[in-house]
């Protein structure tokens, strides 16, 4: 969205600050031509009708914000609007769009409640996307410069580069914070307007559990950046809480309790949203070192240089110093945390990774991840077209190759055991590395 679309005022919509009512609200988000009460127009494009309401929402905000502040409006606003707008495939809220589905839903007001809340979902991904960047010092984000690099830029000649750099961060902030507080007041404003009480409660629930999740999984990643050298325990810990939790498991919680399932169904797929979404940030780490730039969208490298304690180098250390292979861990002991490592050290750093085992560890956990992910979807009482979606969904987001079920015989992973605690044995299996 241009930053004229966030603030044009439509022809026939109320002014800036006037918000639409709910029953008009719903109506404006439903694909052209779409019947309200038919979930299957929106099963054809998931993505496409989450951004509707986001872009209608969103437009609404950034008319409140230029009525505070012009220049607010412009700098912080508008680029918050873009950046959620313009960027990534609406994973989290296609988890809890399926996730509804599969569990037997929905009515008009719960498909609209689902939009909604995938739309909220979209703007914490840019809160997190935005904190994460200043943290990191990220001057890239998706292949443009991250929100802060890009505030810095616009007043470069404002005053000396640390000011303006440190000017640059505190927007960044600020943005990632306005952006949090938006998704809060899309969600206050769906359990209000389109939920009954129970729904409502078991989705604030699971809201507030996953904020503070998200919080103490970034904080263990930034301590950890001064361990020298967290144990691959600590690393599965801190990729659980802030990546696995908010982007795979709490969303499908989320759709779950729209549809309002039982404890048992809710259970198993809140399993396999962990497993998943732990792969998914095992292979994101991997994606950092050894993916090509023009694909990520951002520097190689970028973990190692922030001296980010992913179970990858955490595997790669303990291996290390097990194997008493001490120049595998002097390069790692010298290259985290150098933000002017250069391509060379960075070949180095690889090379280790690989020597190491660290890297066909990591590609054999994601592995038993999927495996195990699909089997607690498969022990989940589901409604087929909705569970299809998400086996698909899942391991597109694990990076694993979809494959196609067997026409008879035991579903994938079936005769693996009885389930154990997640979190528990993955971080156990992962210290034995």
């Amino acid at each position: 969205m241009r930053p004229s679309e966030a603030t044009d005022h439509p022809a026939g919509e109320p002014p800036p600050g006037v918000h639409h009512s709910p029953a008009r609200a719903r109506a404006a988000d439903r694909p052209p031509g779409a019947d309200p009460g038919d979930p299957r127009a929106i099963d054809a494009d998931v993505a496409g009708a989450v951004g509707r309401v986001l872009d209608r929402l969103l437009a609404e905000r950034v008319a409140t914000a230029r009525g505070l502040d012009p220049g607010f409006a412009r700098d912080l606003a508008e680029r918050v609007a873009r950046f959620t707008l313009d960027g990534g495939r609406r994973s989290r809220s296609r988890f809890v769009w399926w996730a509804l589905r599969a569990c037997g839903g929905p009515d008009a007001a719960r498909a609209d409640a689902a939009l909604h809340l995938g739309a909220a979902l979209e703007l914490i991904q840019t809160c997190a996307l935005v904190h994460d960047d200043v943290m990191d010092g990220s001057r890239l984000r998706r292949g443009r410069p991250s929100l802060h690099a890009d505030i810095a830029a616009q007043y470069g000649g404002a005053a000396p580069d640390p000011r303006t750099a440190r000017f640059g961060e505190s927007a960044g902030i600020l943005a990632g914070d306005l952006a949090l507080a938006w998704a809060d007041d899309m969600v206050t404003d769906t359990c209000v307007d389109r939920l009954d009480a129970d729904t409502s409660r078991r989705v604030r629930e699971i809201w507030r559990a996953m904020r503070t999740e998200m919080v103490a999984g970034q904080y263990l990643d930034v301590r950890g950046r001064l361990a020298p050298a967290p144990s691959p325990a600590h690393a599965m810990r801190a990729a659980c809480l802030k990546s696995a939790l908010y982007s795979v498991e709490r969303p499908l919680a989320l759709g779950a309790a729209l549809a309002r399932a039982d404890a048992a169904t809710t259970r198993e797929l809140c399993a396999a949203g962990r497993c998943a979404g732990i792969a998914f940030q095992l292979r994101d780490d991997l994606q950092d070192v050894f993916g090509d730039p023009r694909r990520t969208g951002k520097p190689g490298g970028g973990d190692i240089r922030a001296g980010k304690p992913t179970y990858l180098v955490a595997v790669a250390e303990a291996r290390a110093e097990g194997a008493g292979d001490r120049t595998a861990a002097t390069v790692l002991r010298r290259s985290l945390g150098r933000a002017d490592l250069s391509e060379r050290d960075q070949a180095e750093v690889r090379d280790v990774l690989v020597g190491t085992g660290a890297r066909a560890a990591v590609e054999a956990r994601i592995d038993t991840l999927v495996l195990r992910g699909t089997r607690h979807l498969d022990s989940a009482s589901l409604a087929p077209e909705g569970r299809d979606a998400l086996l698909a969904l899942l391991r597109t987001v694990a990076g694993a190759p979809p494959v196609p079920r067997p026409a008879d015989g035991p579903p994938p992973g079936s005769g693996d055991g009885a389930p154990v605690p997640l979190l528990l044995s993955v971080v156990s299996e992962g210290a034995a590395q």
